[in-house]
């Protein structure tokens, strides 16, 4: 009897020295993200997640698919589409929102050069036109929640973003208006035509984004990886041949082997130079870059040096 009282003890000793449990770096992100997830369902009467087609917000849609399981994911997804989209994104986005029976609505920056709301910018660039059909989407269809893509590693403006960014009624973004969250705590008040920005991947970082699509088997569009591609420099950066107005005179198309590591607009994402036609072979890529993604492919944010602050502050994502 007393053998086998001792041995108990020593079991109980064992066990009270080993490492306690942890989550791993990715399962604490995963988890984060689906608690804003629900605490969105429980605080907003009609949030909408922003779905391009793009890495970010397929990583979204599945963290949101996830939240919710088994039960349908209940928000509705936004496009804003600027009419140069990729044809491979915009063909993963009909696909995605088919297979999990998804709602999507379509703002079309096209359809308001065709009325001449908008102008065309003499370089063609799209991307800052789509603050005007994103905000009256917004409007229109009385979103109080909108979840969007952006990460604090990203960019400079992005990294003073809270998980919960307050828009007023003509949805600008005031850096002075924005509420402390502590412990994880969101507060998501707001008055009669203001709205909330929610962005669920404010922690991680582009090395996580690709860690965690490796871990889940997310499938992703094929530009992410290399591919032979007819590009044309300029700006130090590898565009996309297309109706936008590029290559222009003195520019010319050579084919290169290319991937993207951002999506957007043809006429401001660029390509970069590589060989990576697998996951783990996108992850070391990245695990070596010293540039961030926006700051090595996107012509919009070399505008001026306070480029997205702003357009955060007009409206824009």
């Amino acid at each position: 009897m007393t053998a086998t009282v001792a041995h108990v003890h020593g079991a109980a000793d064992d066990s009270l020295g080993a490492a306690p449990y942890a989550l791993s770096h990715l399962d604490a992100l995963e988890s984060e993200a689906v608690h804003i997830f629900r605490e969105v369902a429980g605080e907003f009467e009609k949030p909408v997640i922003l779905f391009s087609g793009g890495k970010d917000s397929i990583v979204m849609l599945h963290l949101a698919l996830k939240a919710f399981a088994p039960a349908p994911v209940p928000f509705t997804l936004l496009h804003v589409d600027t009419g140069h989209n990729f044809p491979e994104v915009l063909d993963y986005r009909d696909r995605a929102v088919a297979r999990h029976n998804l709602r999507l609505h379509v703002a079309s920056v096209q359809e308001y050069i065709d009325a001449g709301t908008l102008r065309e910018r003499p370089d063609g660039v799209r991307n800052p036109l789509q603050t005007v059909p994103l905000t009256e989407a917004i409007q229109n269809l009385k979103f109080d929640a909108v979840f969007g893509g952006g990460r604090r590693d990203e960019e400079k403006a992005r990294a003073k973003e809270r998980v919960f960014s307050l828009r007023d009624e003509f949805s600008q973004w005031d850096p002075r208006r924005q509420r402390p969250e502590l412990w994880q705590l969101y507060n998501g008040r707001h008055a009669p035509g203001e709205h909330v920005r929610v962005f669920p991947l404010s922690n991680w970082t582009e090395l996580d984004v690709w860690q965690y699509i490796a871990r889940e088997g997310i499938e992703l569009p094929e530009i992410y990886f290399a591919h032979e591609r007819e590009v044309f420099q300029r700006n130090g950066m590898w565009l996309t041949a297309g109706e936008w107005g590029g290559p222009k005179e003195g520019e010319t198309p050579e084919t290169r082997l290319v991937r993207y590591r951002t999506v957007g607009d043809m006429s401001c994402t660029g390509a970069v130079d590589s060989d990576a036609t697998t996951l783990d072979a996108v992850i070391t890529e990245i695990a070596a870059s010293r540039l961030t993604e926006r700051g090595a492919t996107r012509a919009d944010d070399k505008m001026s040096e306070a480029a997205m602050e702003d357009r955060k502050r007009e409206g824009y994502f």
